[in-house]
């Protein structure tokens, strides 16, 4: 795959970055370097070995659900700086656009 100023604009856009020329030049080395090194993996002979499914030999590593306390509803209800009987109240932070 060849690296070119039209794929590094491509990117940049679906990434909204912006780079300046030096950057967009430092960029294209990089790139370049990485997909000659995957090029060399594909060079191997992977033949007979197994896809991994997980890269370790641990298998189900989570520990046992326990049932603990918990605070009431009450309880959390007085450490918030505003709330009512039953919820917590916070700012509005979506706006009506037709308001």
């Amino acid at each position: 795959m060849k690296v070119t100023d039209e794929l590094i604009d491509n990117l940049a856009h679906l990434s909204r970055l912006h780079f300046s020329e030096s950057e967009k030049t430092a960029l294209k080395g990089d790139f370049e370097r990485i997909l000659n090194f995957v090029e060399q993996l594909s060079e191997i002979d992977t033949t007979g070995v197994e896809p991994l499914l997980h890269m370790g030999d641990a298998i189900n590593v989570l520990r046992e659900d326990e049932v603990k306390g918990s605070v009431t509803r009450q309880e959390a209800l007085l450490n918030a700086p505003l709330h009512d009987d039953v919820f917590f109240k916070v700012p509005k932070v979506i706006k009506n656009p037709s308001a």
